[in-house]
């Protein structure tokens, strides 16, 4: 097995070196060896007590200014993840270790109450999953993010919330009190209806049709929910854009967004051993229209043109997706005019006002 064939189970195989690492190690065949180095796909979490928790950015494309993530690494295995980069922070490849080298930060919670506590602290929406998704596997056992609902309903401090994790039901005690209270909206990330095209995108993620029920238990409990279609990766499930948006409106969302792919540093490279892994034959238009779409480039970061590209293959995935959302009447805005004025550490005065 080539060590850029995908494992099962997982987006990828190969570890590329991250950019910080002082050495590179460079795995070569020279006739000797009887056969390639064991990869293993076991997934490690390794428990990290932060020293902060919220992480502020000021990016115009953004509909908030601050994040929590109380992993890093995300078993989902997406391929195409921009938030693998990151992982090289760590001293550990945006590859595989992205997948299977989790860090838990087991002190999420009371260290989101201490900041929250704070004189001065100006209250605005925090978004969970900015970075890796706040209902991967490995939170079946570390319950971090229930934590953390936990402090923001007793603080009556508004959360939005993208994931892509089914295990979000768990929490509907938490969520639907937030929701009474209109502090807490959610997008459910879908990318494709097609089970087999899902197994091999997003090897640990949930399956379209449960995501799709999550959609439509939240609805149920009056949570407001919306769809996110990200990314969009023309030829490959950029044809599924209305029939997304179709599926998550008839579940009950109220609002959508959509996503041009993004490649990001190493994420370019293991996208496109992906793309020869699994289609070989349309790869490399693919990644002509990825370029058409990027300046040339198979990513641009500029501020405006990162999400959406540009270029009439992202100026006709842009219309397609207005004219299906107005049809479908999802409006766009996953904020939801959530409430910041209940905003009360706990043992403080209430407004009188």
């Amino acid at each position: 097995m080539s060590l850029h064939t995908p494992l099962k189970g997982r987006g990828t195989a190969s570890n590329p070196h991250n950019r910080f690492a002082a050495q590179h190690v460079v795995v070569v065949d020279d006739g000797w060896a009887q056969e390639l180095p064991v990869v293993s796909c076991v997934t490690e979490v390794r428990n990290e007590t932060a020293k902060s928790i919220i992480t502020r950015n000021q990016s115009p494309d953004l509909p908030f200014d601050r994040s929590l993530n109380p992993y890093r690494g995300c078993e989902h295995g997406c391929v195409y993840c921009y938030a693998r980069p990151s992982h090289a922070y760590w001293d550990m490849s945006p590859g595989l270790d992205f997948e299977t080298r989790l860090i838990a930060k087991t002190n999420s919670a009371e260290l989101l109450a201490k900041e929250l506590s704070r004189p001065g602290y100006v209250c605005a929406p925090i978004n969970l999953g900015a970075n890796t998704d706040p209902y991967q596997p490995v939170e079946r056992q570390y319950e971090l993010t229930r934590d953390v609902l936990k402090v923001l309903l007793d603080y009556r401090h508004p959360v939005t919330i993208v994931t892509k994790g089914s295990l979000i039901l768990r929490d509907l005690d938490l969520l639907s009190e937030l929701a009474q209270q209109n502090l807490v909206s959610v997008m459910i990330s879908l990318t494709t209806l097609d089970d087999d095209l899902k197994r091999i995108l997003e090897p640990r993620a949930a399956a379209p049709a449960a995501r799709l029920r999550a959609i439509r238990v939240l609805h149920e409990h009056r949570v407001p929910v919306g769809v996110l279609c990200a990314p969009m990766i023309p030829m490959i499930n950029d044809r599924e854009l209305e029939h997304l948006l179709e599926a998550a409106q008839d579940a009950g969302a109220a609002s959508a967004h959509y996503i041009l792919l993004r490649l990001p540093r190493e994420v370019a490279p293991l996208f496109e051993a992906w793309l020869q892994a699994h289609f070989p034959q349309r790869a490399e238009h693919v990644l002509s229209l990825i370029r058409q779409s990027r300046a040339g480039e198979l990513y641009d970061s500029s501020f405006g043109k990162r999400f959406t590209g540009e270029g009439a293959f992202a100026e006709l995935l842009s219309k397609r997706f207005a004219l299906a959302a107005k049809r479908l009447g999802l409006h766009r805005g996953e904020a939801f005019n959530l409430d910041c004025s209940k905003f009360c550490p706990p043992g403080s005065q209430l407004s009188l006002l």
